[in-house]
């Protein structure tokens, strides 16, 4: 292999461009606001041809919500073992670091937060259920490292810290105009979190 050879990002397989175009149409229209047809032609192929990829919207919406909790929690856990692996990680870093990949979740997937606030309900029991139980390990995840850093914190107050952190990185779908610059929103977004995690500590 060459040694110039450039490292590639794969394209979005078409099955992705769909759901990524049914996030974007779900969280701008609402679920029954938006045809198979629309997010067809929002990818370029026919609303029926949808269905070589999809058993229909519902199936569409799980797999966003399902999909994007998984993420959040994988995410999480190879932070976890990273830092583990480091050796020489504090669990200020790793706070850190589970911190930015949450920014990163609440600036690139807007509108999927606006999805889970607006259409969760509309999700068979078992997959409302895997959601929740998918956000709920991932809260762990968070509650751990949260004591690791302030041991001092309940641990029920550890959680309630968190839940509160989660709230405000997720309201970035609700904020009006155009956001600043990424780099300053993030910078931002994770001060505030540093913030609330110190207080809820003092």
């Amino acid at each position: 292999m060459s040694t110039h050879a450039t490292a590639r990002v794969a394209a979005p397989t078409r099955r992705e461009q769909i759901l990524r175009e049914a996030a974007r149409l779900f969280a701008e229209r609402g679920f029954h606001g938006v045809g198979v047809d629309e997010i067809g032609a929002a990818v370029g192929i026919s609303g029926p041809g949808l269905y070589r990829h999809f058993p229909g919207k519902d199936a569409m919406l799980a797999e966003l919500l399902v999909g994007i909790s998984e993420r959040l929690l994988d995410g999480g856990r190879m932070r976890v073992s990273q830092d583990a692996v480091a050796g020489d990680g504090s669990p200020e870093s790793l706070l850190d670091a589970l911190i930015e990949g949450h920014i990163d979740f609440a600036l690139d997937d807007r509108p999927l937060i606006t999805l889970h606030d607006r259409e969760l309900d509309r999700l068979r029991e078992a997959d409302r259920k895997r959601v929740r139980q998918l956000q709920r390990q991932y809260v762990e995840v968070w509650v751990e490292a949260v004591r690791a850093l302030y041991p001092r914190l309940a641990e029920d107050e550890a959680r309630m810290t968190v839940h509160a952190v989660f709230g405000l990185l997720n309201s970035t779908p609700h904020l009006t105009g155009a956001l600043p610059e990424r780099d300053a929103t993030a910078a931002l977004l994770h001060r505030l979190a540093r913030g609330a995690f110190t207080a809820a500590a003092s």
